[in-house]
């Protein structure tokens, strides 16, 4: 689950983590009052920030620092509504309908850090860049050098001696690495906490007067982990969600809206990447990801169903399942009701294997229904995108 900058910078402030100072506002007349607030305060600059679930918008025109009242009023009317359009957006961008309005900062210089699992070594990895303010992907690619690790062992998180080797390694000054290591423990123990997957500061500023702050700040969450954290839940904003992937958590459905044609339901995220990696071998190209689950039901096939159907980019249903715990004549059962309930039009294609499989062929060709069924992924697959182009 992700959620926006002005809610990971409180959770930081919970931790002890500096943060600017700034509020979140949904209306112009907010955006004034708080950029007022902030100028009398004693601030020269306040910064307006829209706030989305993507990077890069700066690039976008999505950030601007401004030194009067009037500026910060102008910059507001501009984001506020507009359609922000980032590398992480798409071409259709994402409409702002919040902004942050922050103090600005001396900044002296940026810097970045990040938490995040390293599946190879089975451990969370605390790294960290002296090349902050940058695509962390783009360093990693070009200069993997100017990253630093450090791997944390599970029982006994992150220990001061390796802030203290990042700390140095990003050239902080001698006065600056206390507060380091205070900055990155805090880090750590809101990653462990709240159960993130993902925590990214960038980028990580020293300030003129030698102070450590998080100018910028992305977290998310493990949705597996939610049930521990029911606060955390009601930060989801399914504003920012592709409303068809929000309609598929309702049903505890895995599901990933993509650009091609061909709708993919199967059991099991392998299984899912391999569907899709096969109808691509095949000439065609997948509308989605969609994981049912190992024991989906009638309700949650239907309820698949009615997803795919949604997405007015299909031409073909591709369903491939390999049945164990969900076996193959309960799906072939549930298929079939979902396809008359919902009065289904589009070729629907079958691979299926497992438990019950012939059972499950039956019910389908006893159904009154036109199914193809492949022997195998691959011809399933072909079968796939012959229909998605029209064919028989």
């Amino acid at each position: 689950m992700k959620i926006h900058e002005y809610q990971a910078k409180e959770i930081l402030r919970h931790y002890g983590v500096p943060v600017p100072e700034g509020e979140m506002v949904s209306t112009i007349e907010e955006a004034d009052t708080a950029a007022k607030q902030l100028f009398s305060a004693g601030n020269p600059v306040v910064v307006v920030k829209a706030q989305i679930h993507a990077g890069g918008r700066g690039k976008g025109g999505g950030v601007k620092v401004t030194k009067s009242l009037e500026d910060a009023n102008a910059a507001s009317k501009a984001i506020l509504g507009m359609q922000l359009i980032t590398h992480q957006t798409g071409p259709q961008g994402q409409k702002v309908q919040r902004l942050l309005i922050e103090a600005g900062s001396a900044i002296d210089r940026e810097l970045y850090l990040g938490i995040v699992l390293d599946r190879a070594t089975a451990k969370l990895t605390f790294m960290a860049s002296q090349a902050g303010g940058m695509e962390i992907e783009e360093v990693a690619a070009e200069n993997p050098d100017a990253i630093y690790k450090e791997a944390i062992e599970p029982a006994l998180g992150l220990q001061p001696y390796q802030a203290r080797n990042l700390a140095f390694k990003l050239g902080l000054k001698p006065t600056q690495i206390n507060q380091a290591v205070q900055f990155m423990i805090g880090l750590y123990k809101a990653f462990i906490e709240t159960d993130c997957s993902l925590l990214e500061i960038n980028p990580f500023i020293t300030t003129k007067d030698d102070k450590l702050m998080a100018l910028d700040c992305k977290i998310n969450f493990d949705d597996n982990a939610m049930f521990r954290h029911k606060d955390l839940k009601e930060l989801r904003d399914m504003a920012e969600e592709d409303p068809l992937e929000v309609e598929a958590s309702k049903d505890a459905l895995n599901y990933i809206k993509l650009d091609g044609n061909i709708a993919c339901m199967v059991n099991g995220a392998g299984l899912a990447m391999a569907t899709m990696d096969i109808i691509q071998y095949a000439g065609g190209s997948a509308a989605n990801f969609l994981d049912v689950g190992g024991g989906a039901n009638q309700q949650q096939i239907e309820a698949a169903f009615a997803i795919l159907l949604a997405d007015p980019n299909v031409k073909a249903i591709f369903i491939n399942i390999f049945g164990g715990i969900l076996r193959v004549d309960v799906l072939a059962t549930a298929v079939v009701a979902a396809a008359k309930n919902l009065n289904v039009q589009l070729p629907i294609i079958l691979r299926l294997e497992g438990t019950n499989v012939e059972e499950g062929r039956k019910i389908l060709a006893d159904s009154g229904l036109h199914f193809e069924v492949g022997a195998t992924m691959k011809e399933a697959a072909d079968l796939a995108v012959v229909a998605a182009k029209g064919g028989k």
